[in-house]
């Protein structure tokens, strides 16, 4: 936030041709001074308009005077720096940034000031019957003071913002991290950690796992303006949204648009003391879109896949599950297993209806009726068992979807 200098006022001007006997007069007058410019920035900049006492009202008038300090020591030694002064308006600037204040107001309030203090100590000058050119450089001394505090508060008012919103962002991780961890969360700690977060606390959220990768985090910023709580860093990267079923800032093109084409899983919505069970199960999604067993690209919602996801629950035991079950198609060749497998999964499907598997599979009748001929031989009674058939449907559908031994 540099504060451009002022036209026509150099950087390190050379000495102005204003005498330094002067600066002995203005200092006699700058508690005067101070007081007017001090009611007139209260006066004309409404963020300033407080109660005439108090601390606030010290530290105005502390301001006040130091700028003006630094306007008469210009006169009185051009090649002073003023570093303490600039060093009162660098924590001033910080002061305002944690207040609330926005630079603007700042910025106007060292402007009325500046051109009041310039009014009254020029009518000094003129008074005194200095000649044109030492009240021009006395009018360019006052843009110079006014360029170098205004320049310092807006350096301390940027670092104040700045580690306010590092503090925000951390925070919110830790927030983050509450709610996401294993275990029962408090909704009381919830309640403290999101205040000190800024962060309103939703009835619902749903937790999203996002496909890795580097250098990414152009997404991060819109969903995190909308109140996601964003985590890039961890593995996989994932953001928790409040109310996904609410304003529908969250769901449909506008967050698929967000991501940029990044493939992303989102977890069912759950209460916001609950968030851990639906990164538990995006996290699952995530890992089945990259074996391919759901969608690979594009945003895929648990809630659209349930089963699929109760399936994978524990996949050592659905390999057992297979091994056991489906341990007759094991004596034929692979492609007759394929064959027979797709076959059987469409009979238990529709019903043992013979009609409704041949037009499932696009073949005749009669080759279905063939190919039944055939698992009965393999399975026997056990394909009329209803605990079997339930077994079968479960390990025959993690096939179909392309499963394979963990």
């Amino acid at each position: 936030m540099a504060v451009p200098t002022p036209h026509g006022v150099p950087d390190r001007p050379g000495t102005p041709p204003v005498p330094p006997e002067l600066a002995e007069l203005l200092r006699v007058q700058l508690a005067a001074v101070a007081d007017e410019v001090e009611e007139e920035v209260r006066r004309q900049v409404p963020e300033y308009a407080r109660p005439a006492d108090g601390t606030y009202r010290r530290n105005l008038r502390s301001g006040v005077v130091q700028a003006l300090t630094l306007f008469v020591d210009h006169i009185a030694d051009p090649r002073d720096d003023g570093g303490g002064i600039e060093a009162t308006y660098y924590e001033l600037g910080r002061g305002e940034a944690l207040e609330g204040r926005s630079l603007d107001a700042l910025q106007s309030a060292l402007r009325v000031g500046g051109l009041h203090a310039w009014r009254l100590m020029g009518r000094t000058a003129e008074e005194l019957g200095l000649d044109s050119a030492v009240v021009a450089a006395l009018g360019e001394l006052a843009f110079r003071t006014v360029h170098e505090v205004a320049q310092a508060a807006a350096a301390g008012y940027a670092e104040a913002r700045l580690r306010s919103s590092d503090e925000l962002e951390r925070r919110r991780r830790r927030l983050l991290d509450l709610l996401l961890e294993d275990g029962p969360v408090a909704l009381e700690a919830v309640q403290d950690l999101a205040h000190n977060a800024r962060w309103p606390v939703p009835r619902t959220v749903a937790v999203v796992a996002l496909a890795a990768a580097p250098d990414r985090r152009e997404e991060e910023r819109p969903l995190a303006a909308a109140g996601a709580l964003v985590d890039m860093e961890s593995r996989p990267p994932r953001m928790l949204v409040p109310d996904p079923d609410g304003s529908g800032r969250f769901g449909g093109r506008a967050f698929t648009l967000a991501l940029r084409g990044r493939p992303a899983a989102v977890g069912p919505t759950v209460a916001v003391t609950e968030a851990a069970q639906s990164l538990r199960l995006a996290t699952r999604a995530l890992g089945l879109m990259g074996r391919g067993v759901l969608p690979r690209q594009g945003v895929v919602r648990c809630s659209d896949h349930l089963s699929t996801l109760l399936l994978y629950g524990d996949e050592p035991l659905l390999d057992r599950l297979r091994a056991r079950v489906l341990a007759p198609l094991d004596t034929v060749s692979a492609g007759q297993r394929d064959r027979l497998a797709e076959t059987l999964l469409a009979w238990l499907l529709s019903g043992s209806n013979v009609p409704d598997v041949a037009v499932r599979l696009h073949v005749h009748p009669q080759t279905v009726r063939y190919r039944l001929r055939q698992l009965e031989k393999l399975f026997g009674d056990a394909l009329h068992d209803p605990h079997t058939r339930l077994d079968l449907i479960l390990a025959l559908r993690a096939e179909s979807l392309g499963a394979r031994p963990v």
